[in-house]
């Protein structure tokens, strides 16, 4: 996407790409960190905040944010619900959000493959999505969720991915035979730290 936009874009990526140990996790530490991304840390409460926090600075600068609202990548290639936090950063700077379709990623680098495959992505950006009529309510949990399902539909009807209604980290935590229960609303925990971040996104003078 860097390279299809003219503006710089900050990324919010998780913070495990920052803490990597030896070779590969310096390498990839400092790869981050020269091209601007900022770590996210997924884990909740105050750690989490602070991460938004970051983001509300960039978008408080007039920058481009970047950010996946899913916070992990599919395990199957289709599109999962996604995290309230997009919805929170979009209404607290007063930003519109510009839905990002990326078409391809899963065959670029497939679940478990160290290596990538060389192969085109495809991107589609949608028009500005805009929440003005939510401003001032931000940390309405309702609202909140609203506007991160219209966020998600655009990314749907962008994509043509199939939509799921349930949260990719919690799929991936009952794939791997684990149980997970979370509140109909509630963002889960963290993610597989091996895997990369979703594949459709959204971002945007400030835009999200």
């Amino acid at each position: 996407m860097p390279l299809m936009v003219p503006r710089p874009v900050v990324f919010l990526a998780k913070s495990e790409y920052f803490t990597g140990t030896g070779l590969k996790g310096r390498l990839t530490a400092l790869f981050f960190r020269l091209t601007n991304q900022l770590p996210m840390d997924r884990s909740g409460g105050a750690a989490s905040a602070a991460s938004l926090n970051a983001g509300m600075d960039v978008l408080g600068r007039g920058s481009l944010l970047g950010i996946y609202p899913e916070g992990t990548r599919s395990p199957d290639a289709r599109l999962y619900r996604g995290k309230v936090g997009v919805a929170r950063l979009a209404l607290k700077a007063r930003v519109p959000v510009i839905p990002v379709a990326m078409i391809g990623t899963d065959k670029v680098q497939p679940i478990g493959k160290r290596v990538p495959n060389i192969r085109r992505i495809g991107m589609i950006f949608g028009e500005p999505l805009d929440f003005s009529r939510y401003y001032g309510m931000e940390d309405d949990r309702l609202i909140q969720r609203s506007v991160t399902d219209e966020i998600m539909y655009e990314l749907m009807r962008l994509s043509g991915q199939e939509y799921v209604d349930e949260y990719a980290a919690v799929v991936k935590l009952r794939l791997a035979g684990k149980t997970a229960a979370a509140p109909p609303d509630a963002d889960p925990g963290k993610a597989d730290p091996n895997e990369a971040d979703g594949d459709a996104g959204a971002f945007g003078p400030g835009n999200v």
